[in-house]
């Protein structure tokens, strides 16, 4: 299978909600208003305290109560709702399937900690419209879900990663490609904005000296991501390539404060995103 069947194959397990379908539609017509998605979100109660969880939380750290929908949208834009209600739709896609494959909580902090760590080396290198890296490090590694309910054995296989061959590298080896190009497919298909996609795309040439900001940024996070789930087992010297902070004009310090603050956010957010595997 290539990363694309992969894609899919996922895409066609689960149907997407006809509310998707309608903050689509709203997000291509040029008049609509945030009253419109408020409309659409507000019949689903539990979209409607999803909403309002991840407004109030530290992923935007917004001043103040927001206690109505439209605030919230305001706050989090129109194009982040439309992709929290994927994400929501694929984490409840995959969040009763039982599998050895892979430990369903390590991924899951790995993944929320890369998208807070991406957001917050984004501020750092002055880079603006910062959300699309959060909702990128949070997608990026998308692909490990479906390798592991689709073909559980080579799930097992790339778990078998170490310092001295990194989870991508082990990808690399037993699928020929990575768990990053299978989500880049699936997000292209679910019509996720290229600038989400991009750096999640060319995670893997992230060393190219002409290569996109996002892909260095993102690819950063990812290590840090690792560290921080691996202590035992990687260190900061194992995995981060600090050539890459020089053209991000990033410090090592600024490494370290991105740890510490995807650290002490992740295990909040995660409780919010599925407090049953992490109360």
């Amino acid at each position: 299978m290539n990363a694309q069947d992969y894609a899919l194959q996922a895409n066609g397990s689960f149907a997407l909600p006809d509310a998707c379908f309608k903050v689509k539609a709203l997000l291509a017509d040029e008049n609509s208003q945030i009253s419109d998605f408020a409309d659409i979100i507000g019949v689903d109660p539990f979209m409607t305290s999803r909403l309002l969880q991840i407004a109030n939380s530290a992923i935007y750290s917004f001043p103040g109560e927001i206690s109505t929908i439209s605030r919230a949208i305001t706050i989090i834009g129109t194009q982040a709702i439309y992709t929290m209600m994927l994400v929501d739709v694929a984490a409840s896609a995959f969040k009763h399937f039982e599998n050895q494959a892979i430990d369903l909580k390590r991924f899951w902090r790995m993944s929320v900690y890369c998208g807070l760590a991406a957001k917050n080396l984004a501020i750092k290198a002055s880079i603006r419209d910062i959300e699309r890296l959060f909702i990128a490090g949070l997608l990026q590694n998308f692909g490990e879900l479906l390798v592991a309910k689709i073909t559980a054995d080579i799930a097992q296989q790339c778990e078998q990663y170490n310092k001295t061959q990194l989870p991508w590298d082990k990808q690399e080896q037993v699928l020929g490609y990575t768990y990053t190009d299978i989500s880049a497919d699936l997000l292209r298909i679910w019509q996720i904005p290229e600038k989400i996609i991009l750096p999640i795309r060319h995670f893997n040439a992230a060393s190219a000296i002409e290569i996109n900001k996002d892909v260095k940024i993102l690819n950063l996070a990812s290590r840090l991501a690792l560290i921080d789930s691996h202590p035992n087992e990687f260190t900061y010297e194992d995995v981060i390539d600090e050539s890459f902070c020089k053209p991000l004009a990033l410090s090592v310090e600024d490494l370290k404060q991105a740890a510490d603050f995807a650290d002490k956010e992740a295990t909040n957010i995660l409780t919010m995103m599925n407090p049953k595997l992490f109360s």
